[in-house]
């Protein structure tokens, strides 16, 4: 049977961290900063960690990764 192969693009957007969670960047910021407050600027410049809701599907896609 072949090997699994990793899922390149999710690989370039996820990363694991030392207890085995997921980080994930914020969407909306590449533009229109404008009609955003400062607060809002400043948060989704942060990482967040993967819902636990999405976490078996995203560990599927890095399988060479675990």
């Amino acid at each position: 049977m072949p090997k699994q192969k990793t899922h390149r693009a999710s690989a370039k957007r996820f990363k694991f961290t030392a207890n085995g969670g997921l980080k994930r960047h914020h969407g909306y910021t590449s533009h229109r900063f404008h009609g955003k407050t400062k607060k809002q600027r400043r948060q989704l410049s942060q990482a967040a960690m993967v819902s636990a809701s999405d976490m078996k599907r995203i560990k599927q896609m890095l399988t060479t990764y675990k």
